[in-house]
C-alpha cells in the first residue's frame, strides 16, 4: 500500500516535533545537571520547575495535535454510515409515469 503524500508529509511533521521536543527536554534537563555540578545553581528551584513544564506542556499539545490531525486524516466509518444492505421483499417494482391528458407531460 503506497503512503500518500499528506501522510508523509503528516510523518515528517511528526518526527521533526519529535526531535525538538527531546532537543528541547535533553537542553533543560543538561543545563539542571551541568549547573548542579559547578557547585551552585544559577537557577532556583521552582525556576526549574517552570522551565520543564515549559518542555512538557508543548509536548503534551503537541501529541493531542497528533491525535486530532490522524482521526481527521483516517475517519474510523461509523455503524450509522456504513450503506445497508437490505432486501425489499414483497413490493412491486414502481411503475414509470405515462403521460395522461391534461397532465402537462409528453
Amino acid at each position: 500500500m503506497p503512503i500518500s503524500f499528506a501522510d508523509a508529509i503528516f510523518w515528517v511533521g511528526v518526527v521533526s516535533c519529535a526531535i525538538a521536543q527531546i532537543a528541547i527536554l535533553r537542553s533543560v534537563l543538561r543545563t539542571r545537571r551541568s549547573r548542579a555540578t559547578e557547585g551552585g545553581s544559577d537557577v532556583p528551584r521552582p525556576r526549574f520547575a517552570v522551565e520543564v513544564a515549559w518542555a512538557i506542556v508543548p509536548a503534551i499539545a503537541l501529541g493531542l495535535l497528533l491525535v486530532a490531525t490522524w482521526r481527521t486524516m483516517h475517519p474510523v466509518p461509523s455503524a450509522s454510515a456504513a450503506p445497508a444492505a437490505h432486501r425489499v421483499v414483497g413490493m412491486a417494482a414502481p411503475r414509470p409515469l405515462s403521460p395522461t391528458p391534461g397532465s402537462g407531460l409528453q
